[in-house]
């Protein structure tokens, strides 16, 4: 492994977990930053619906719409295994999100676990992921609260 793959590898890993930081501090800059201007999402194995290419723009606004309403979220990813071929990557990572919620006494969570597949291409001296897959391998709580979450942000407006 050369100097220039340790820094790509490096420079990727602070790239994904930019991601989990973007969401959690609802700095939406920083979540836009790391994708390219069209990307492709499968989050099948979560929502059931098939990949779709879309503007990261828009899939910045979706996000930020169901988990902005939440009192917190934590994303957490680890276990990184990157892949370097000239200039397109591919990383492979853990990952776990909690979402919190708090209505009047009570306080919920929803929880869901898996890995990510992100994958990049160079740019310039960094990277952008242009297609992000999530895999949901286990799941805690009760999703309705992603629907009460959305209740909350509308009634907000």
């Amino acid at each position: 492994m050369t100097h220039d793959d340790l820094l790509d590898r490096a420079r990727i890993n602070d790239h994904v977990l930019g991601y989990a930081t973007g969401i959690d501090r609802h700095d939406w800059e920083l979540y836009r930053s790391i994708f390219t201007d069209q990307l492709t999402v499968d989050f099948s194995s979560w929502s059931g619906e098939p990949a779709a290419t879309m503007s990261a723009d828009d899939w910045v606004a979706g996000v930020r719409a169901t988990l902005e309403p939440f009192d917190a979220t934590q994303h957490v990813l680890t276990n990184f295994i990157i892949d370097i071929d000239g200039s397109e990557a591919r990383c492979t990572c853990y990952m776990a999100a909690h979402h919190h919620l708090v209505t009047g006494e009570l306080r919920e969570m929803h929880s869901i676990g898996g890995y990510y597949v992100h994958q990049l291409r160079r740019n310039g001296d960094g990277w952008l992921i242009h297609h992000t897959q999530l895999n949901v391998t286990w799941e805690m709580g009760d999703r309705a609260l992603f629907e009460l979450a959305a209740v909350r942000a509308n009634s907000a407006t």
